[in-house]
């Protein structure tokens, strides 16, 4: 067992009590670096992209792009866990994520942003998964919901600062040293990951890539709700700030600041109460509302209504993603957490592969026939609650079956 499970170096009673151990606090930091370069280029692709000329179909496929490596990886993770140290795994991931940084710095064409986003697909491939197990380890069985929502408490402080930091970098030195000023910050990342200790997994066969090991059977519902919930979620990345900008809002990039200051409020109180009450009567509220918001941001035209968009929107999403996490986690032996944490980030990435090149079609066509560019995006806004609407019904359908096991395993 590695220290990151709470049982090595001295880490043992405090991960058993507390949230806050030393082998969580580890994997939250190191995973804030990380988000932030994320999220600092999820929000500065677009916008470039159309620098270079791309129509709102292109940028909806090129921001896909990221999806189609991640997505590749995934068949690979769930092995490699099983085979290799973590902290190995977790150091490559970042190497590559850096390369992917330096191939943004040096494009002069959509073609090469698009080699960045496939590199940059893998490098999170490996990296998200291992990381929400590792972090999982670390917390008592009893606060796990409540872990998890402050573990995505580094989504929060990364969507505060990386799209803010990222606009305001642009602002004064322009995308290509914007990109590899990333690269520097992902560098921090490597050198936390070097400071991770991890044993070596038992090896009983040499390294094979078996379907048990991709993909976990008990977390297939709640990895087609990522699906749908991130489909949603990922246009929001992908167009927000084109839809402000052609709405004349100058100062767009603050609905990131507002959905993130959401995000601290939202996910530790979503995780308490899901401890003390059920998962369920978190989430279902939560979809709701994350629904709601994408009708808010669709008639939104100007500042503090998107504003107030972002922030329903954070209380939205910031419920449902922990909410949806921890039921996987639950789902599953502790031993089997690596392979259902990879087949959650398999719905979520196949979310973020189809939902925004389907969204820049609905821009295109919309525009196409006649309508604006903001009718198109509005349009298009107003769509992407149909996705919510499904992991919602599919949640209702099979809510009791999913509560039973889990009370079962907790047994």
């Amino acid at each position: 067992m590695n220290e990151l499970s709470g049982t090595g170096n001295g880490d043992t009673g405090q991960a058993l009590h507390t949230v806050w151990n030393k082998a969580f606090l580890k994997v939250f930091i190191m995973n804030v670096f990380l988000m932030m370069g994320l999220f600092m280029t999820n929000t500065l692709v677009p916008t470039y992209v159309e620098h270079l000329g791309a129509t709102a179909a292109v940028v909806g496929v090129v921001t896909s792009m990221f999806a189609v490596t991640a997505l590749a990886a995934r068949p690979v993770v769930g092995p490699a866990t099983s085979y290799f140290r973590n902290n190995r795994i977790i150091a490559v991931a970042v190497v590559i994520t850096i390369a992917a940084f330096i191939c943004y710095g040096m494009a002069d064409s959509v073609e090469m942003v698009i080699m960045g986003r496939l590199l940059h697909g893998v490098g999170m491939g490996f990296f998200a998964p291992v990381t929400m197990a590792l972090a999982s380890d670390a917390l008592p069985s009893q606060k796990l919901a409540s872990g998890i929502g402050i573990f995505s408490l580094g989504q929060a402080i990364a969507t505060a600062i990386g799209p803010a930091f990222g606009l305001e970098l642009v602002h004064r030195y322009g995308y290509r040293s914007t990109f590899f000023i990333g690269a520097l910050i992902m560098l921090i990342v490597l050198v936390l990951s070097m400071r991770l200790k991890s044993d070596a997994p038992e090896r009983k066969e040499g390294f094979r890539i078996k379907f048990s090991d991709i993909i976990d059977r008990e977390v297939m519902l709640p990895a087609m709700m990522m699906l749908f919930l991130s489909s949603a979620y990922s246009c929001i990345n992908a167009f927000i700030l084109l839809f402000g900008g052609a709405a004349g809002v100058k100062e767009i990039g603050f609905f990131f600041t507002s959905y993130a200051a959401c995000l601290f409020l939202s996910r530790p109180v979503s995780g308490k109460l899901a401890d003390k009450y059920g998962v369920d009567k978190t989430l279902i509220p939560g979809m709701i509302v994350f629904a709601v918001s994408f009708i808010l941001i669709s008639f939104s035209r100007t500042l503090p209504m998107f504003l107030a968009a972002g922030a329903v929107s954070a209380f939205g999403y910031g419920i449902c993603q922990p909410a949806v996490q921890t039921l996987c986690m639950q789902l599953v032996s502790k031993e089997r957490r690596g392979v259902a944490g990879n087949t959650a980030f398999i719905g979520v990435d196949t979310g973020y592969l189809i939902a925004p090149s389907l969204a820049g079609m609905i821009v295109t066509f919309v525009h196409g026939q006649g309508g604006d560019e903001i009718a198109g995006y509005a349009v298009m806004f107003r769509v992407m609650t149909i996705p919510i609407l499904f992991a919602l019904i599919l949640f209702l359908w099979k809510r009791r079956t999913i509560l039973l096991k889990v009370k079962n395993l907790k047994r």
